[in-house]
């Protein structure tokens, strides 16, 4: 299969979430040229706001391979990623993002993530989400223990 073939099938995927009630965008996570994940956006219809497209295929791929690191995966997804997205493929260690749309068009059509990128560069106290820190020490205890934990796997 080519690029375009994969692309096509997140854009088919994006098709059929809108036509079945869900949001506008499709994503195939591909591995030696063969989709081993694919979604579409599930946020209304599984009232989950993180059942994004991006989001849900990393997860189907991540458990049919059995792990938590997608290396030599690639992603093909209807739009330029959201930010939480964007985080998502970055965690997964996917190595490359191919998209259709961009964040541009999504904001044409309702979906305008630029305030979480300015909300991400506000200091914490000029914010709009109101943030705390509480228990601080208590916490940095849990991050010593996993600092100091020999056999841990890191990610």
């Amino acid at each position: 299969m080519t690029k375009e073939d994969f692309m096509r099938r997140a854009i088919a995927l994006s098709k059929d979430s809108v036509l079945n009630g869900g949001g506008p965008f499709g994503a195939v996570i591909v591995k030696n040229n063969e989709i081993i994940a694919e979604a579409s956006n599930c946020v209304t219809i599984d009232n989950d706001p993180t059942a994004h497209a991006e989001v849900s295929a990393i997860r189907k791929a991540a458990q049919r391979l059995g792990t938590f690191d997608l290396s030599g995966c690639e992603i093909y997804t209807s739009c330029e990623p959201c930010p939480m997205c964007f985080g998502a493929i970055y965690w997964a260690h996917i190595d490359k993002i191919y998209y259709a749309n961009d964040k541009e068009d999504a904001a044409k059509i309702g979906f305008d993530d630029a305030f979480i990128y300015e909300e991400i560069e506000r200091p914490i106290d000029n914010r709009h989400k109101p943030s705390e820190q509480i228990l601080h020490p208590e916490a940095l205890k849990v991050f010593r223990l996993w600092d100091e934990k020999e056999d841990k796997a890191e990610y």
